[in-house]
């Protein structure tokens, strides 16, 4: 990857960040967040990502080695570095330990009947039940816990004799704000990091595809979107079976640990109109 603080930005290049900042921004000013509030977060993700990403032999960077990379101020970056951790990594972590649950409640022949998830007893002696499939995950939170952030989700419908149903729209996840939130944060800045890789990178190190027409009518886009929608989530539950089961077999693995995620995205809008003697936007 081709990173270092001397480029100067081109102007195409600023017209793309342009282009990718609207939708982020119309969400901000949805979500309350004014210009001067973003601003500061900006200036502090800047710090960041240089303490992270351009350490020169390993070794931390001093605030006038940040200064010179970001443009922040050194005062600036004294006062974020002295200040305590946001709690987003705790509620990456929550969220994420609740889709595994999900996820091998889903795929996980203990827990399933054909390709349907059970319901589980919430403690057993000789059947598999929740707790097991939770401590099976993480021995760090409570089963009760991770029981208490489904059911409060609307993931997990508590029936007679304590028995436990995985709701059908644990498949598409959440409706709570906040793990809406933590999900967009996670999808998103996961797809941007790859395609950023790809862009700085001579060789583009991760499979990054999409299909993409215009001047299409609404009756023609409603077919492919319900043929996209059917596609995907078979592969994406596919690939779920197939993590669940690698994951088992690699549980004593000690070659060391690595994460991905695989997502699918469907957007449409109203074509741009077309200027009198122009050609239609070619597919």
């Amino acid at each position: 990857m081709n990173i270092g603080g001397n480029h100067t930005p081109s102007d195409a290049f600023l017209r793309v960040l342009r282009g990718l900042l609207r939708p982020l921004v119309r969400t901000m000013i949805a979500r309350g967040l004014t210009a001067p509030v973003v601003y500061g977060l900006l200036k502090r993700v800047f710090v960041e990502v240089a303490e992270d990403s351009f350490q020169l032999d390993g070794k931390p960077l001093t605030d006038s080695r940040v200064a010179m990379l970001t443009g922040v101020h050194r005062k600036d970056i004294r006062t974020f570095r002295s200040q305590p951790d946001d709690g987003a990594a705790h509620a990456r972590r929550k969220s994420a330990l609740l889709a595994t649950v999900v996820g091998q409640w889903m795929s996980h022949p203990d827990y399933t009947e054909g390709d349907a998830p059970r319901a589980l007893p919430r403690v057993s002696d000789s059947a598999p039940d929740f707790e097991t499939l939770v401590q099976s995950l993480s021995k760090d939170v409570r089963p009760r816990t991770v029981l208490d952030e489904l059911r409060n989700a609307g993931l997990v419908v508590v029936e007679e004799g304590d028995m436990l149903r995985l709701e059908p729209q644990a498949v598409v996840g959440t409706s709570e704000a906040s793990d809406k939130e933590v999900f967009f944060g996670a999808n998103v800045g996961d797809h941007i990091a790859a395609a950023a890789e790809n862009l700085l990178s001579d060789a583009p190190p991760f499979f990054e595809r999409s299909v993409f027409y215009n001047q299409m009518t609404p009756d023609a886009i409603d077919v492919i979107e319900a043929s996209a929608r059917e596609q995907a989530q078979s592969m994406l539950e596919d690939l779920n079976r197939q993590s669940s089961a690698l994951h088992r077999e690699g549980k004593d693995d000690d070659t060391g640990r690595q994460r991905y995620r695989v997502g699918v995205y469907f957007y449409r809008e109203d074509a741009a109109e077309q200027p009198e003697g122009k050609e239609q936007d070619a597919p």
